[in-house]
């Protein structure tokens, strides 16, 4: 029995107010979210996992750090999130990518200038890209949003 393909359109706020970055890194999860907090002085903690099923069904766990578990309209959240699992993927069409780093609702448009730059200085982190969300067509791009 062939499954139905329910595509979910992000409303235009969700992704407006997202920096997506791509982070290759050698690094566990735990080593690069104690990293960013010196660096950013931001405190991101362990959280609920994101988990998605494969198209077997079998659920997959991508682990998650946060600022913030339940923020506010206007908190800025920094988010790290696992991109690869094995040889899966959060996100498909960014094979090359091992974690996707992304703030919410930063209003600093300087900040948002320097990100780049201040993560590509950092020991443990092999490469950056700054990712557009509104080119970015994934059926899994949703679950940054939870």
């Amino acid at each position: 029995m062939k499954q139905r393909v329910t595509k979910i359109r992000l409303e235009a706020s969700q992704s407006e107010n997202l920096i997506l970055f791509g982070i290759v890194s050698h690094d566990p999860d735990y080593k690069l979210s104690l990293t960013l907090n010196k660096k950013f002085g931001i405190s991101l903690k362990h959280s609920a996992p994101i988990t998605i099923q494969d198209d077997f069904g079998n659920a997959h766990s991508f682990s998650r750090f946060t600022t913030s578990e339940m923020p506010s309209d206007n908190e800025v959240v920094y988010t790290l999130m696992s991109n690869r699992l094995g040889s899966l993927f959060m996100l498909k069409n960014l094979k090359n990518i091992d974690y996707l780093f992304y703030i919410h609702n930063l209003e600093n448009n300087h900040l948002k200038l320097k990100i780049p730059a201040v993560l590509r200085e950092m020991e443990n982190i092999d490469a950056v890209f700054t990712i557009d969300t509104k080119t970015l067509d994934d059926n899994s791009l949703p679950f940054l949003f939870q």
